[in-house]
């Protein structure tokens, strides 16, 4: 059965859950935390629980648009609606920034897990293999995709939960691995629990709102899934408790096994621990995992991008190409043209390999600080639009707005000023702030006369 959209209904609940699951686990904790907890110490579980409880009003502000509207164009279509069309074409083309660079970090992750086994494989030839692959996957069929990520969120969990039994069995009888015992005083023992001081841990902000990119994804597959209205609260409520358990929780009890000095950004820290337990196929174990994970990320990126560009497309907002769709209902055309930026990443990660990880993800951060302040704004103005009673709000809704929406904003705005005071690789990724919004709105000055005379929408 097609949707509206020329989508089939492809994701059932069992997919939707793990879809929302892989979309909350990603690269930004598998490796990412290990560059962070050297930098900001113990104290970067403070910033995971403030950057936690952003996301969960940021998750609860997409329910509530989702269950009024289930799109796959999710807030681009809510932008539109809310806002305007420039919003929708602006936050649209953020959006795709996002993911265009989280699949270059996600490829550059791969290839330096892979290079634990094989150092002297060329990195950059891993990484086009791994893309060749999720690129296989999205164009072959939304159902191989939905199965794919299941399997690969389940290793996930799996993986998180086995180190989340095994971290706390190691505190609670406090073992003796890497030189040190596991237990709560690593979290002082080592320079204190801000042991490169305060500020330190405000600006590793921006690289854990990177680590929560993706937890929007549940949302744009509202469109392709049966019975929204039923499956996509408890996918969007299961998100928010895993933030609580899998992040913040794994943060913990990293910096309570072994001490903060003992990571670093070369590794993933949850293969760090694994290889100080003594164990040598755990430590490989860990690193597939962590491999797949990643493969995970990038797979969900080119499926996210192909949607988000096609509903531009068919708006005039995007090249035409992107919103072809082929006989299996898989937009190819924005897959395609999000693969190529992934091509131009890898070409980036031949070139400075040691920063390509950083600035990615630095760049990528913008995306996901607009996508989320998109959402924010649109819950506000829906809640606004049912108080003049011209439409009716559902019965999910986000706690405590417009209050804690516009305090959600507030905090989002804190992370990017923040940016330039950081290291060089934020600088770099605040310094293009200037360069986007030129290009989005020289495109939008291109675009908007050929909408109009298209006779598109003008909300």
């Amino acid at each position: 059965m097609k949707t509206d959209e020329g989508y089939s209904h492809a994701l059932g609940n069992r997919q939707v859950q793990m879809i929302a699951i892989g979309g909350a686990i990603g690269v930004g904790l598998f490796l990412g935390a290990g560059g962070r907890l050297q930098a900001a110490g113990p104290a970067l579980v403070l910033s995971y629980a403030a950057a936690g409880l952003a996301a969960f009003f940021v998750m609860r502000a997409l329910g509530e648009l989702v269950l009024y509207k289930p799109t796959s164009g999710s807030f681009v279509e809510y932008a539109a609606d809310f806002v305007g069309p420039w919003a929708a074409f602006a936050s649209g083309w953020m959006y795709w920034i996002n993911w265009a660079f989280t699949g270059i970090a996600e490829l550059t992750a791969i290839s330096i897990y892979v290079s634990l086994w094989a150092p002297q494989f060329p990195r950059w030839l891993t990484a086009l293999i791994s893309l060749a692959f999720v690129l296989a996957v999205n164009l072959l069929s939304v159902r191989l995709f939905g199965e794919l990520e299941f399997w690969f969120a389940l290793l996930k969990v799996l993986a998180i939960c086995a180190f989340l039994v095994t971290g706390l069995a190691l505190v609670i009888f406090g073992f003796e691995l890497g030189g040190s015992t596991a237990g709560a005083g690593n979290l002082v023992a080592h320079g204190g629990f801000f042991p490169n001081g305060f500020p330190m841990a405000l600006m590793s902000l921006q690289s854990v709102i990177f680590a929560y990119s993706s937890i929007e994804l549940v949302g744009i597959a509202a469109g392709e899934t049966e019975n929204p209205r039923e499956i996509m609260p408890r996918a969007i409520n299961g998100v928010i408790w895993r933030i609580v358990v899998f992040y913040v929780g794994s943060v913990l009890l990293l910096a309570m096994v072994l001490p903060w000095t003992a990571y670093g950004p070369g590794q993933s820290p949850f293969v760090t621990v694994f290889a100080a337990l003594g164990i040598p196929w755990a430590a490989d174990a860990m690193n597939l995992i962590v491999i797949t994970a990643a493969l995970s990320s990038c797979n969900s990126g080119l499926y996210s991008t192909g949607r988000i560009l096609r509903a531009m497309a068919q708006k005039g907002e995007a090249p035409a190409f992107a919103g072809q769709l082929s006989s299996r209902q898989v937009p190819y055309g924005g897959i395609l043209i999000t693969a190529t930026v992934f091509v131009a990443g890898v070409v980036l990660y031949y070139f400075v390999p040691e920063r390509a990880f950083n600035i990615a993800t630095a760049i990528a951060s913008l995306g996901v600080i607009t996508t989320w302040g998109t959402l924010l704004y649109c819950q506000i103005r829906l809640r606004r639009a049912a108080e003049q009673g011209l439409l009716e709000r559902p019965a999910f809704r986000m706690p405590g707005s417009p209050y804690t929406g516009w305090l959600t904003l507030a905090f989002l705005a804190l992370v990017m000023l923040l940016m330039p005071f950081a290291d060089a690789d934020q600088r770099i990724a605040f310094f293009c702030i200037p360069l986007l919004v030129a290009a989005i709105a020289a495109g939008w000055r291109i675009v908007d006369p050929h909408r109009r005379s298209a006779g598109a929408p003008l909300d």
